[in-house]
């Protein structure tokens, strides 16, 4: 089969997968989740919330599918979709009045059209969110998501009251070989001759065969300038994203930055990072770098985004600032071996926990392992047992579906390895931080969720994690998702499922003897009638708490905030959550 033929069918799978959890989603809402999956895990996209609004425009409309908003505020990024062209080539029109629509939206949301939307709704929340938020724009990214083909090439420079519009498309071609790459992100290529000059620089006599080092000074504005270009792609093999300027490192270079630019040399300890080529050039008066390939800062990311916050969002001059860079030229095929470890050493702005280095972290390895070796108890009336699959890297399960090459031996791998059965890191994060009774974390969204769990759970200390903690982690998958349709069929249609979800189960957390709950929901592999009773019984007075967001009323805001997690607390606990402790072994 056709390589192309395999992610089409692999890309359905997924979107089934999304249908059977989000009832009310349409395919295309699905394929924009998955999709947008596939751009957060490459550091395209920092997130994407999946919303899609579309109204009359004039003569035209207004569209968009999801949106998000960097953390730093500055850049605005649109989704558009155009899904069901199964492959197609797409005409060159419907691309540009796709993005058209994207941007009526956007000058949409900046004249308050959510004044004249429902309220309490997610897509009020999203008008009203970018409207709020206007100000502060610097960049506008609108992303074109198809699954048909494009052959369109150029796309034009834009912008909307002076904020820039960068067009991002990509159709099926482009998403395929994303994914199948081998590794997640599309290399970042740099031609200094094209942005400013070629840079004056120090060859490293080559004492080892397998990588190459250079050392250069980066004007501070070039390097903020790649920043813009690339966002946190630049960063993407980075052990932490920017901290923003609230810690005392970033602090220090902020005011470095504004009060002694002249001293940066003298004060910053420079930037490291790794590349698979570069062009050199010998003149006269030196040896010059033309060009790199594959650019990745690992470490210096917040010497680097301090400089870009700098610049965008307190217009500071960085016209005297040069940062010292040393640059790995590694070989491609040792790119994942070497680069963690160039990372974990040049380390030394900031400290760095051993769970900061998230891609094959002893945490999730473990977890993995545990994954395949427990088997989960039958059902009720069924002899027949299965696992549950944690899928550390993405698209894992497929691969390893794939790699069965009879019809037999994918029947039996689905049968020990139910589609229905598996989860992935991010989802594992918000499982345990409902139940650890943090929903305000769990609705930052998927990304943010898993970073805060990174942090702040699996770091303090560091730990292992054993069969117990998986057969607890799965026990909390079941409630989650269990609760999530329960919920779902006492409100058909209702918005904010996922934040009525992890806030309804935190608070029935917070009044049970969570661990007994646990190990019956695994022992049953589903839930008791009294915990179905306790959600069902919590999840009215939760929604009306959440839906009476104070100030703004935007409920998606209100459900971020730990405010609101302590209104809900307030909501007393009733006679079926009482049940709910005495009854767990009936």
């Amino acid at each position: 089969m056709e390589e192309m033929q395999e992610f089409a069918i692999a890309l359905e799978q997924t979107i089934e997968d999304y249908l059977g959890r989000e009832p009310g989603w349409l395919r295309r809402d699905a394929f924009v989740r998955a999709a947008g999956d596939y751009l957060v895990d490459d550091g395209t996209l920092e997130d994407v919330e999946v919303c899609y609004f579309a109204h009359p425009a004039g003569r035209s409309r207004m569209e968009v599918a999801g949106y998000s908003v960097s953390d730093d505020g500055h850049v605005l990024d649109l989704v558009s979709v155009y899904y069901g062209e199964h492959g197609q080539t797409i005409s060159r029109d419907q691309v540009r009045r796709r993005f058209n629509w994207a941007k009526l939206f956007a000058a949409a949301c900046r004249d308050g059209h959510h004044l004249r939307m429902e309220e309490s709704s997610p897509q009020f929340d999203m008008a009203q969110d970018i409207h709020a938020r206007w100000k502060n724009f610097g960049k506008i990214r609108i992303f074109l998501l198809t699954d048909g083909r494009s052959t369109l090439q150029d796309l034009p420079s834009e912008e909307l009251d002076g904020v820039p519009i960068v067009h991002n498309l990509w159709d099926i071609e482009r998403l395929r070989r994303l994914v199948n790459s081998g590794r997640q992100e599309e290399p970042i290529f740099v031609s200094f001759e094209e942005l400013a000059n070629p840079l004056p620089c120090l060859p490293a006599p080559r004492l080892a065969g397998d990588y190459q080092c250079l050392l250069t000074l980066i004007p501070g504005k070039l390097l903020a300038d790649i920043y813009e270009l690339h966002g946190s792609k630049l960063l993407q093999r980075n052990v932490r994203a920017f901290l923003q300027a609230k810690g005392k490192v970033n602090k220090n270079i902020n005011e470095t930055i504004r009060k002694s630019a002249d001293r940066f040399l003298a004060y910053n300890n420079g930037i490291s990072a790794t590349a698979t080529g570069v062009t050199l050039e010998q003149r006269e008066n030196g040896t010059y770098l033309l060009d790199i390939s594959d650019l990745q800062i690992v470490n210096g990311g917040q010497t680097t985004a301090s400089l870009h916050n700098a610049a965008m969002r307190d217009g500071a001059d960085l016209s005297q600032i040069q940062v010292p860079m040393k640059i790995t030229v590694v070989q491609p095929d040792l790119l994942d071996q070497l680069v963690p470890y160039i990372s974990r050493y040049a380390n030394s702005q900031n400290s760095i926990n051993e769970a900061d280095f998230e891609a094959n972290s002893p945490f999730h390895v473990e977890l993995e392992r545990a994954s395949r070796s427990v088997w989960a108890p039958a059902t009720l009336g069924s002899t027949r047992q299965s696992r549950w699959y944690y899928e550390r890297v993405r698209g894992q399960y497929n691969v390893d579906r794939a790699r069965r090459h009879t019809t037999a031996k994918k029947k039996s791998f689905d049968e020990e390895y139910p589609r229905g059965q598996r989860f992935a890191k991010t989802d594992a994060a918000k499982y345990d931080l409902t139940f650890r009774q943090l929903p305000h974390v769990v609705s930052l969204g998927a990304q943010k969720c898993f970073h805060w769990w990174t942090m702040n759970v699996l770091s303090v200390p560091p730990s292992v994690p054993d069969e117990s903690y998986f057969k607890a982690l799965v026990a909390k998958r079941i409630l989650f998702e269990h609760g999530r349709a329960d919920i779902r069929k006492l409100n058909p249609g209702a918005g904010y499922l996922a934040n009525v979800t992890t806030y309804t189960l935190a608070r029935l957390a917070a009044e049970v003897d969570l661990d007994d709950v646990l190990a019956t929901v695994w022992r049953k592999q589903g839930l008791p009638d009294s915990v179905r009773q306790a959600v069902a019984e919590l999840s009215r007075p939760v929604r009306q708490v959440l839906l009476a967001a104070p100030g703004s009323g935007n409920v998606t805001e209100w459900c971020k905030k730990e405010d609101c997690w302590k209104s809900v607390l307030d909501i007393p606990g009733g006679s079926s959550l009482l049940k709910v402790a005495r009854r767990l072994g009936q």
